[in-house]
């Protein structure tokens, strides 16, 4: 029998990280494929990260973890430590440092910059769930940074295509996939819009879409939604190759919550987080910005499954 320990704390914990393609790239002649890092370098890595996640937590200040985090979690990490930071200036009170062990490195060959590689590990948080962070690196002279961070249950964590050398195999554009990652973030964005079978039902599929059309309106108050799709630069798509065929793709989307007040009534705003990041003054509208980083498994044919999903509150602004 599976253990469901791990899949309670899921919730509680992701909802602490957040408030609320891979392809070759060659660049000044590299054309090598080489191994991403080593398992010493990775490491290293994910060492720094750890300690300097800890010192921002600890101090709400973004500034300490700021180099070591980018993309998608640079985002979402950066505003939540800012918002906590405005309404506690004197740090965490209820800090409890991050500790992982039994960490696993799934670590692509590939030629040029960027580079990447994926590092799974046991956290004193979450029960029994992985940590997986993806490290990206545009340079040789940058730091490794973590673009993606998440939860799954060990049970959801795929074996790796590995190649001859025992290197995992990136997911690349030309690949037989059912969706290629360059092409799921937009997907996402339209699915949430407009529907269709791109995506397995699921609560950050359909769910999502239900929860949105029975929130569209309420006495005093209408939502309206946008979706866009992200994918330049650091925010673009990771995907590795699975032993079954398929690929774990990891990706970022951007969302809009726009709230409208009938004339007579008020827009509520009671969570102290939020209104941190407000600017303007609310009226009779209020903005809400999301990015929110996905891990999806992509088969060859069918729909893609979502895995987890992690939406933080980036910014607001008030009419």
């Amino acid at each position: 029998m599976k253990s469901t320990r791990g899949r309670r704390v899921l919730p509680a914990v992701l909802a602490a990280l957040s408030l609320a393609l891979s392809g070759c790239v060659v660049v000044h002649g590299e054309r090598e494929v080489l191994p991403a890092a080593t398992p010493k370098e990775a490491a290293g890595a994910l060492r720094t990260f750890t300690d300097a996640y800890n010192a921002a937590d600890e101090a709400y200040d973004r500034s300490l973890d700021e180099d070591r985090v980018t993309g998608a979690f640079g985002a979402i990490d950066g505003a939540r430590l800012k918002a906590r930071h405005a309404n506690h200036p004197e740090g965490n009170a209820a800090h409890e440092p991050l500790r992982l062990s039994d960490a696993r490195y799934t670590i692509p060959a590939k030629a040029g910059w960027p580079r990447w590689f994926l590092a799974d590990a046991r956290g004193n948080k979450g029960g029994d769930a992985r940590w997986m962070l993806v490290f990206v690196k545009e340079h040789a002279k940058e730091p490794w940074q973590a673009a993606y961070l998440t939860l799954l249950d060990p049970d959801d964590v795929p074996d790796f295509r590995k190649d001859e050398d025992g290197h995992a195999v990136p997911a690349a554009a030309g690949d037989q996939l059912a969706l290629p990652p360059s092409k799921l973030s937009k997907a996402y964005a339209d699915y949430l819009g407009g529907g269709g079978d791109a995506f397995a039902q699921g609560p950050h599929t359909s769910v999502v879409r239900e929860q949105r059309k029975r929130n569209e309106k309420r006495p005093g108050l209408v939502r309206q939604f946008k979706d866009e799709a992200l994918t330049k630069g650091d925010y673009a798509p990771l995907g590795l190759r699975t032993a079954d065929g398929g690929a774990l793709v990891f990706f970022a989307t951007r969302h809009f919550e726009r709230l409208t007040a009938a004339p007579g009534t008020e827009i509520p705003v009671q969570n102290a987080d939020v209104r941190a990041l407000i600017t303007g003054e609310v009226g009779q509208t209020l903005t809400m910005e999301y990015v929110s980083q996905q891990a999806v498994r992509v088969p060859r044919k069918g729909q893609a499954v979502f895995l987890s999903r992690v939406p933080g509150l980036t910014a607001a602004r008030g009419e």
